[in-house]
């Protein structure tokens, strides 16, 4: 049973506009590709799970703190005797686990090592539950997903999970009996109700709303080759479609979530947007879809 589902965090949304509305850095053009990667993993291994829920309370994106500590779980899975932390990795390639170094044998880069932050967050993650009280036996375990995946020196013993065990790795839980009562739905909604929504370890680069182009962008393909044609918001690049209504609300959360200390005003959604539609037909959209305040000359919506 899925109790918190897997969204798109504000740092990806953040960085996937940033990257479409300014020109970044290598460093952090790098970091915006890693995190829609990551993003894409994860929800490929939540359609592998999907068929593997029966008595289980799946918890997508945790983001926990003991004391100052916080530490992220991509995947909690509750069952009647174990708690199951799962670490989702999208990484492509050969790599290898040498000496505690996890690093690239093709270009020999190194990264974090996941095993070892793995076995931190599941540390915290018991202290935690010994801050609650709870007694549960908890395993966590690293999921590479991506099937170009390969890893060389890895200890057996390893809590790894390669891409082509995956498909077994959920069988045999599915395999496992568990039935859930009212102390697996406490605890879940627990940690639910823990989740911390700012993310301490965010990484978007500073920037302002001069430096950012102002236009309204595909939804599928994000290229700005978006025009006004029989009603409908459609893509020059890709095809594709939008009404106008549902282009114009995408870009007003846009604007919020970039700009959160700016109100949202028609002009000012009329220049973000950028696009061959009246400040009339802004106006309306925004007036059937939130609250206005103000006089109409410094009228404002939330």
């Amino acid at each position: 049973m899925l109790l918190k589902s897997r969204t798109e965090s504000d740092e990806l949304l953040k960085m996937r506009s940033l990257n479409n509305r300014m020109e970044l850095s290598l460093e952090d053009k790098s970091h915006y590709f890693n995190l829609e990667k990551g993003y894409e993993g994860e929800v490929k291994f939540d359609r592998m799970a999907e068929s593997h829920q029966e008595e289980r309370y799946l918890i997508n994106d945790l983001l926990l703190r003991v004391g100052n500590s916080y530490f992220q779980i991509d995947t909690t899975m509750i069952s009647q005797e174990i708690i199951r932390l799962l670490d989702i990795k999208n990484f492509e390639g050969d790599f290898c686990l040498e000496n505690d170094r996890f690093y690239s044998v093709k270009t020999g880069r190194e990264y974090k090592n996941p095993i070892r932050q793995l076995q931190n967050s599941a540390s915290q993650f018991r202290q935690l539950l010994q801050i609650l009280k709870l007694h549960y036996l908890v395993e966590a375990s690293v999921i590479f997903i991506n099937p170009e995946f390969a890893l060389y020196n890895a200890s057996r013993d390893l809590p790894i999970i390669l891409p082509n065990q995956v498909d077994r790795f959920l069988k045999g839980i599915n395999q496992t009996p568990s039935k859930l009562n009212d102390g697996q739905k406490k605890l879940a909604h627990r940690l639910i109700s823990l989740h911390q929504t700012k993310n301490p370890f965010s990484l978007v680069p500073k920037y302002n709303y001069e430096q950012l182009q102002k236009n309204l962008f595909c939804k599928f393909c994000y290229s700005f080759l978006v025009t006004f044609q029989n009603h409908t918001l459609v893509c020059g690049k890709c095809g594709g479609h939008e009404t106008v209504e549902e282009g114009i609300l995408r870009n007003v959360r846009e604007f919020q979530l970039l700009f959160p200390e700016r109100k949202v005003t028609t002009s000012g959604i009329y220049e973000w947007c950028n696009i061959g539609l009246s400040k009339k037909t802004f106006r309306r959209v925004l007036n059937k879809n939130f609250a206005a305040f103000g006089k109409t000359s410094d009228c404002f919506f939330k």
